[in-house]
């Protein structure tokens, strides 16, 4: 049956049960039954099946349903049968279908349409005010009255009428429970009319039914599958568990619940942790109203709690509460099983594709836009460095062709700027400059740091192609230590690699990280590093000495907690699959268990004489004018590579002011100012020297 012929259908029986209820009550008032509307034309007030329909149908007078004409001993009878003959199509009416999903009574199911014939039948009112000992509105005494085979136990808190709220009750002082007033709630009057919707007071809280959340890889999709027997042999056993989705991409986790209830013909709606009510009775009134829409709308819910151990108590203690009532089909979004107990709970872990997956999927994009070239070294570079979803991967595409250019480099900078959003709330963006011709290094960390650059583009053949990623315990991340005095060129060179490698750079200031409050440390960093594991950016952590000294024995509590936010950060760094730097000017305070962790260890040494005087050449840029300028008495000074650079600037700005070039005396001028800010001794003959050198 159609959608609009089962609304025909629907308004009929429920015209019929509206002349059925008037004839019952009208049979309470006292007088003649002969009393009621004329043989044949028993209806609702005129007009009323018209409003139910939209217009008149099946040739019967608006408002009526045609009935044979009976004589007054036998009009209640009649009624009844055109009632039941309503009642016979498929699928059932709104009223029958409720009272079956919510295990209704027949007497419940009549009181239940008592209330309802208030809100659609205005003239009830004052049929029911002509009834001895009713007051005009409905009430359970009314039913009992007026309905055969009455139940007390219907007016139980526990039976549906009163526990599902579809009915209010309106007892004030010392009404008796029978002679309260009662309603049928708005949801329920039009469900019975055939508007079955969300609830809107849930829809306050819930955010609407997820759109389409992409498609799923073979790994995901299997464990999609296995969701879906464990549901399966639940619902068997009379229970459905609690699916917990562990892991640490949201994104993944939403498009498995989504296909998992799509396969259950469920309507998935979201709720975030701290939109779960706190206050007792409401967060009692959430769970039986949403018990009351999976018995009508076939729903299920996704609770977004990955945040749950840094909630507040009464928000951690209201999820808890809930997961123990039965609603339905649930989906919990945490990064861990909880540590609390959740007796009737199944819990697997959701990731994202797998590197050859999202290979395959490189492959896909690139083919489609071009056929004929081969793109396999450009996939596997993409795989390896980036771990995106395969929505993600379709939306990266979109946005690259959008661009001009050559497809390949603008899908690497459409998947940087994926995490871009995240990171930028978190860590201060570095906009790198600075590329090889910049560094003056040892050969030594040149060469280390070119290392890095390699590994970072060999890693899909290394872990993937040749098996490594099974035999390694570890992440499969870069991680790097950069030790040396404060500007021997640290920053620079995370600079340089992250121009090499075409990725985005942030900067950490480990020092504004660490927090006085327990559990905040590792709250911050968890936040970070998940905002990195697209792999789109290098964290560089600067001041890491301000957590990553030696850990220290354990004296107090203070002393506890600060070594488990190392321990903490240890392990992140180790699951982290991209590049996480680590500057240091303190290397000696590291203990070997940190400094095995790390993959490189680059020393930045103090520069020696050839070095500054290289630095001091590069200092200048080209289009700078200059003029008689000896690098080799320059160098003579013992500074570090920010110092040469910081003086360079300053005298730049000195001879701009002047109109002429930088000359010896005014860079002299800006290294006797960065010497005082150093708290460095000042050698004057130094300066004559040099300054008799520069004129000659």
């Amino acid at each position: 049956m159609s959608d609009t012929g089962w609304l025909d259908a629907n308004n009929r029986y429920l015209a019929a049960s509206l002349q059925w209820l008037r004839l019952t009550l009208t049979a309470l008032v006292p007088g003649d039954v002969g009393d009621a509307p004329p043989v044949g034309t028993v209806g609702p007030t005129p007009g009323l099946l018209d409003w139910f329909k939209g217009g008149k149908s099946n040739g019967a007078p608006v408002g009526q349903v045609a009935l044979p004409a009976p004589s007054s001993a036998n009009l209640l009878e009649q009624v009844s049968a055109a009632r039941e003959a309503a009642a016979r199509c498929e699928p059932l009416p709104a009223l029958l279908q409720l009272a079956d999903r919510m295990g209704l009574s027949d007497f419940e199911r009549d009181t239940l349409l008592l209330c309802v014939a208030a809100e659609l039948d205005p003239s009830q009112a004052a049929l029911c005010a002509a009834i001895p000992g009713c007051r005009g509105y409905p009430s359970f005494a009314l039913a009992m009255q007026a309905f055969s085979d009455p139940a007390w136990e219907a007016l139980s808190p526990h039976r549906p009428l009163r526990y599902l709220r579809l009915l209010e009750i309106n007892q004030p002082g010392t009404t008796p429970l029978t002679a309260a007033g009662l309603r049928a709630d708005e949801r329920i009057v039009n469900c019975i009319k055939g508007l079955n919707v969300l609830d809107e007071r849930l829809g306050l809280l819930l955010g609407a039914p997820l759109a389409d959340s992409g498609s799923l890889s073979a790994s995901q999709s299997q464990v999609a599958s296995e969701i879906a027997a464990q549901l399966h042999l639940g619902a068997a056993a009379g229970r459905v568990p609690v699916v917990l989705l562990l892991g640490v991409d949201d994104g993944s986790k939403a498009a498995v619940a989504d296909q998992v209830a799509a396969g259950l013909q469920r309507r998935l709606y979201r709720l975030s942790l701290a939109d779960i009510p706190t206050a007792r009775t409401e967060l009692e009134t959430f769970a039986r109203l949403w018990q009351r829409e999976t018995m009508l709308l076939g729903v299920a819910i996704h609770i977004d709690a990955g945040e749950w151990e840094s909630a507040g108590h009464e928000q951690a203690s209201a999820l808890q509460w809930l997961l123990t009532r039965d609603l339905g089909l649930v989906f919990v979004s945490v990064r861990e099983r909880p540590a609390w107990p959740l007796a009737n709970s199944y819990g697997t872990t959701v990731s994202k594709p797998t590197p050859a997956e999202q290979r395959d999927a490189w492959l896909d994009v690139l083919a489609e836009r071009d056929a004929a070239g081969d793109h396999a070294e450009t996939a596997a570079l993409l795989a390896g460095q980036f771990c995106l979803s395969l929505r993600d991967i379709d939306q990266v595409a979109g946005l690259a062709e959008q661009t001009a250019g050559p497809l390949p480099p603008q899908l690497w900078r459409q998947c940087c700027e994926l995490a871009r959003p995240r990171l930028d709330l978190l860590a201060q963006r570095l906009e790198p400059k600075a590329d090889w011709d910049d560094l003056v290094l040892p050969a030594e960390a040149s060469s280390l740091l070119k290392q890095i650059v390699t590994q970072v583009h060999g890693r899909y053949r290394v872990y993937q192609d040749w098996g490594y990623a099974q035999k390694m315990t570890r992440g499969l991340g870069i991680s790097a230590l950069f030790a040396g005095e404060s500007g021997t060129g640290k920053t620079m060179a995370a600079e340089v690699l992250a121009n090499a490698l075409q990725l985005a750079l942030y900067r950490i200031d480990l020092s504004a990280i660490v927090s006085k409050y327990i559990g905040e440390t590792e709250k911050n960093l968890r936040k970070l590093f998940d905002a990195a594991e697209q792999g789109g950016a290098i964290l560089f952590f600067d001041e890491a000495d301000a957590l990553f000294g030696k850990r220290s024995e354990v004296k107090d509590s203070h002393d506890r907690y600060a070594n488990i936010e190392v321990n903490y950060l240890l392990q992140r760094m180790e699951s982290f699959s991209g590049i996480a730097i680590l500057a240091t000017n303190m290397k000696s305070a590291l203990d070997a268990a940190f400094m095995r962790r790390l993959r490189f260890i680059v020393n930045f040494p103090f520069p020696g004489l050839p070095e500054r005087k290289l630095m001091w050449q590069k200092a200048l840029a080209p289009t700078v004018p200059s003029e008689g300028l000896d690098f080799e008495r320059l160098a003579r000074f013992n500074l570090s590579g920010g110092n040469i650079q910081s003086i360079a600037l300053n005298a730049a700005f000195a001879a701009a002011v002047e109109a002429g070039a930088v000359s010896m005396p005014l860079l002299l001028s800006a290294t006797r100012t960065e010497l005082r800010k150093l708290d460095k001794q000042i050698n004057e003959s130094e300066f004559r020297a040099i300054q008799s050198g520069g004129r000659s």
